[in-house]
Formats: structure tokens, C-alpha cells, sequence
């Protein structure tokens, strides 16, 4: 299998986490995976999946991937990159299997399976994108969430009661317009002694203020790309994170949340969410948005009765084995072509 994935200081890390997750499915299921590695993929690549079989990609429009795969043999292809559509995608695969993930449902897509984990979407959403033979994953069923993930999800159930004595603040790798030392901010005044995990990239803009923050502020711990998101949400009594992938990470652990939207494509599912009840809802584009986060964080620290609700309404929407059941579209979509042939 070949991934492409988008990644980037613009586009974020969210679609190169969600395809290496699905290759770890793949992997168990006795898969060979690599990945097409640009300048902006590879230095993530190496810290989170130093393993990963790799192929060169001098950028990321279709002549130079498709440069970078002539000669080299594979059964399908997996595409998460918002800037590809149909002709790229039938180009690059050559008649092999392929599955697109997808949240926008902006473009026509290629791709025997299309995956949108979004709470709401539909089938009629992607009527008009993809052809009528196109198998739909939609919903968070079919969510990419790591296996560790699922594995923490009974014990993580079952210590969501007690006081708030460890919060998470992870507002994504790249920390979109420094927001993290934002968040950071307005929650060290109204959290007393509680210890204050943060979790970001090595280049997030936030870091070097952090940094100095966590000198003289003992009950902050930065924790820079951390591979073992699982145990922070684990131990977390709530959590402050951006609205991306993450959501269905703590979704599976029932974890209370504030999320964040940081970027547009997060807005519908985010808000899907809000409307379930399964987090509290912050725009960071919007003007109010520091008296906002005030407002959630005293909800959440003060409040043990929306921490169980939001805890959970939020295990209700995903169970975190989506993962698998995309692995397993994919690989009847493999042997379809198989028998076709």
C-alpha cells in the first residue's frame, strides 16, 4: 500500500497522523505500507514513524508524485490530501484499488472507497463526487484511531469521576497561529495546583514562550511530539484540544473537552459535536474568543455533572475501531480488482 498524505506548517499534521493509523490497521492485517514522503512530511515521518517505509516526492503536485512512483510496484494507493482530486487520483493509481479520505466533500473524487468520518455526513453529500460503484465509509464509525487508543478506552471510561487534577491542552503539531500559549494563558489563572500537560510540535510557534512559561511554573509539562497520546488523554481529567483528528481520540477515551476550531474544515464536525453533546464548542477566529474559553474552563473545572454528560455523550460517538473497518473495505476493494482481472 501507498500513502500520500498532505502535510505542512498551512495544512497541518492531521492527515499524515489519520493515514499512518490506518496503515498500522493495514500492517496487522499483513499489509506492506510505505509512504511518499515530500520536504514537508518527511521530518514528521521521522519522529512519528521512523520505521516507515518511504518513497522521495520532490512536491506535491500530480507530475512530480507521479514521477516519484514510476518503477515501483503496489497494490493500492490511499490518498489524504485536500489539494488532489478525481484526475489525480485515477492518474496516480493506473487502475490499481485506491481510498480517499476526505472531510470537505468540496470536489470530485476518485477511489474505489471514499472515508468521512464527519458525525454528519451523508451519502447524498458525495452523490455527485464520486461514481455510483464508489463504497462510502461515513460517520465516526469509521474514524482512524490508533489501536492504543481503543485498548485504553475501558480503563479511561471508568475513571471519569473525582476531581480535576490533570488537564491536556493539544491544539495540533503545528499550533495554527500560536494558539496554544494562548489557550495556556487564559488557563493557568483558574486552575489552581492542577498539573497542565501540553502537547505540540517541535516547530510550533508557541514552544519558545512555553518553554520560559514552564521554567517558573511547575505544574506545566511539555510534552514535544509526543508519540504516546494515548496515556496523556488517558490520564487527563478534560481536555483543551483543536478541533481535528484528535476529537475522535478523545471520543473513544470519553474524555471531557472544550475543542477548538482553528482552521474551517474542523467547523461542521466540531459543531455536529457540539450539538450531541459531546464537547463544548470554541471558535478561535471569533472575537469573543477569550471570554469564551474562560467560560469553558470554569464549566469544566467546576462542574461534575457536565464532565460525566460530556464524558458520556462523547464515548457514544466513536468506539474507536474505525481504523480496521477502513482497512478491511480497502482490502475487499483489492481483491474486487483481483477477481475483475
Amino acid at each position: 500500500m501507498l500513502f500520500i498524505a498532505d502535510a505542512g506548517p498551512e495544512v497541518g499534521g492531521g492527515h499524515l497522523m489519520r493515514s499512518l493509523t490506518l496503515a498500522e490497521a493495514l500492517s496487522v492485517r499483513g499489509a506492506a505500507c510505505a509512504f511518499l514522503a515530500t520536504a514537508e512530511s518527511a521530518p514528521l515521518l521521522e519522529t512519528f514513524a521512523p520505521a516507515m517505509s518511504r518513497i522521495e516526492a520532490s512536491g506535491t503536485d500530480r507530475n512530480a508524485l507521479a514521477a516519484a512512483l514510476a518503477g515501483q510496484g503496489f497494490d493500492a494507493l490511499v490518498f489524504d490530501h485536500y489539494r488532489l482530486g478525481r484526475p489525480d487520483h485515477d492518474a496516480l493509481a493506473g487502475g490499481r484499488a485506491s481510498l480517499v479520505i476526505d472531510d470537505l466533500a468540496n470536489r470530485p473524487l476518485g477511489g474505489d472507497v471514499v472515508l468521512d468520518s464527519g458525525p454528519n455526513r451523508r451519502p447524498v453529500d458525495y452523490t455527485l463526487l464520486t461514481d455510483g460503484d464508489t463504497r462510502l465509509l461515513l460517520g465516526p464509525e469509521f474514524a482512524p484511531v490508533r489501536s492504543r487508543f481503543a485498548a485504553l478506552r475501558a480503563s479511561s471510561l471508568a475513571r471519569r469521576t473525582g476531581p480535576v487534577r490533570r488537564v491536556l491542552v493539544t491544539m495540533g503539531l503545528t499550533d495554527v497561529g500560536g494558539v496554544t500559549s494562548r489557550v495556556v494563558d487564559r488557563l493557568r489563572p483558574r486552575l489552581g495546583d492542577v498539573a497542565i500537560d501540553i502537547a505540540l510540535g517541535g516547530q510550533a510557534p508557541s514552544l519558545r514562550a512555553l518553554s520560559r512559561m514552564a521554567g517558573h511554573d511547575r505544574r506545566l509539562n511539555l510534552h514535544i511530539d509526543a508519540t504516546d497520546m494515548a496515556t496523556l488523554l488517558h490520564d487527563a481529567d478534560f481536555v483543551l484540544s483543536a478541533a481535528g483528528s484528535t476529537v475522535w481520540e478523545i471520543c473513544t477515551l470519553g474524555l471531557p473537552a472544550a475543542i477548538v476550531v482553528v482552521a474551517d474544515n474542523q467547523r461542521a464536525a466540531a459543531q455536529a459535536l457540539s450539538e450531541r453533546e459531546a464537547a463544548l464548542l470554541i471558535d478561535a477566529t471569533a472575537p469573543a474568543f477569550d471570554g469564551a474559553l474562560d467560560r469553558a474552563i470554569m464549566r469544566l473545572v467546576t462542574d461534575t455533572v457536565l464532565r460525566s454528560h460530556l464524558s458520556e455523550a462523547a464515548a457514544a460517538v466513536c468506539d474507536g475501531q474505525g481504523a480496521g473497518r477502513a482497512a478491511e473495505a480497502l482490502l475487499k476493494a483489492i481483491a474486487a480488482r483481483g477477481d475483475k482481472g
